[in-house]
C-alpha cells in the first residue's frame, strides 16, 4: 500500500486524543487501489468487541494492557487490509440508570452500592438492597441470573455512557476501521448494545436476561456467509467470552461454521481476577467446537 501505518495510526496516541479527521482518511484512501471487498473471492469477517475509550488504560472502566491489544489489532487490519472483507464493531451504550449502576440500588440507608458489589437474589429478597424503581422486575432480574447459571449481578462504575468520548470507538481502531470502510468501499456493521435499563448485555447477541428474549438473529445468520470470523475486543473476560458463547450455542451443531472463529488471543485481555476462568472457557470453546485461538503476528489469511 501507498499509504504507511504510521499515517492511519499513532501507537502513542491509544487512548487519548485522535487528531486524524474523516476526511484526512479519505484523502489516504484515495491514493489506495484495492479491489472493493464485495469481490473477494474468501470472505473473511473481523468483529472488533467494545474497543471503546472507557474500556482503554485510563477509561472509566479500564481494562489492564488494552492499548497493547489497540496496537496488536490495528497491526492485524493493516497488514490484512486487502483481505478482510467486512469488519463488525461493537458498541456498548448506556444510561445512567440502569440496572448495573449504582444508582439502580438504595440500602437501609439509601446508600448506593459501590462499584464492583455483587447483588444477589437474596439480598434483594432480605431488603439489603432495593431498587429505586421497578422492584419486581429488578427481583426477576436477578433470579433468572442464578437460575440460568449465568454471572451474578455486578455493579459496574459508570460507563460507555450514551453521547460521551467514552462510548466512542478508542480513536486509532476507528481510524484503521474507517481506513479498511473506504479503501475496500466495504460497509461497517456497527452494533449497538446494553441500552435496556432492566438487562446486562455483555454479549452482542442477546442480553444475560430480558422478558422478550432478544436475539439478534440477523447478524448470526450474517455470520455465516463467512469464511473466516475473526474476533478480538475488550474485556476478554466478559464481552468476548459472552459473545462467542452466544455464537456457538447458536451453531453448537454446525461445527463447519464454529471451526471458522479465530479468536486473536493478543487483541484481548481479561478484567482482574477473572482470567483463569475465561482461559478455562476458551480452552473448552476449542476442543469442544474447534474454535481457533491464535496470535495476531503469527495468523495468516
Amino acid at each position: 500500500m501507498r499509504t504507511s501505518f504510521e499515517e492511519i495510526v499513532d501507537l502513542g496516541a491509544i487512548g487519548g486524543e485522535n487528531t486524524k479527521k474523516m476526511n484526512d482518511l479519505l484523502a489516504l484512501a484515495n491514493l489506495e487501489d484495492q479491489t472493493p471487498s464485495d469481490l473477494d473471492a474468501t470472505r473473511v469477517l473481523l468483529i472488533g468487541i467494545d474497543f471503546q475509550n472507557d474500556f482503554m488504560e485510563n477509561g472509566e472502566l479500564a481494562v489492564p494492557n488494552s492499548h497493547k491489544d489497540i496496537g496488536n489489532v490495528t497491526k492485524f487490519i493493516y497488514n490484512n487490509l486487502e483481505k478482510i472483507t467486512t469488519i463488525a464493531v461493537s458498541l456498548d451504550t448506556h444510561q445512567i440508570h440502569q440496572i448495573f449502576h449504582p444508582s439502580w440500588w438504595v440500602d437501609e440507608n439509601g446508600n448506593h452500592p459501590n462499584p464492583f458489589t455483587i447483588i444477589t437474589a437474596r439480598d434483594v429478597k432480605m431488603g439489603k438492597w432495593v431498587a429505586v424503581e421497578k422492584q419486581e422486575e429488578s427481583l426477576e432480574y436477578v433470579q433468572n441470573l442464578e437460575k440460568l447459571s449465568k454471572k451474578q449481578l455486578c455493579i459496574w462504575p459508570y460507563h460507555c455512557i450514551e453521547g460521551t468520548m467514552g462510548a466512542a470507538l478508542e480513536g486509532q481502531f476507528s481510524n484503521i476501521v474507517h481506513f479498511h470502510s473506504f479503501v475496500r468501499k466495504s460497509t461497517i456493521e456497527k452494533i449497538v448494545k446494553g441500552k435496556d435499563p432492566l438487562s446486562e448485555m455483555y454479549g452482542i447477541i442477546k442480553p444475560e436476561y430480558d422478558r422478550t428474549d432478544y436475539c439478534n438473529v440477523e447478524f448470526l445468520e450474517m455470520i455465516k456467509s463467512y469464511d473466516k470470523i475473526i474476533i478480538a475486543g475488550e474485556a476478554k473476560s466478559h464481552c468476548v467470552l459472552e459473545s462467542v458463547r452466544q455464537i456457538l450455542e447458536y451453531y453448537a451443531d454446525e461445527k463447519d461454521v464454529t471451526s471458522r472463529l479465530y479468536l486473536l488471543e493478543d487483541c484481548m485481555s481479561s478484567i482482574p481476577g477473572f482470567e483463569s476462568a475465561t482461559e478455562e472457557t476458551f480452552s473448552k470453546f476449542n476442543k469442544e467446537y474447534q474454535v481457533n485461538i491464535v496470535k495476531s503476528t503469527e495468523f495468516s489469511l
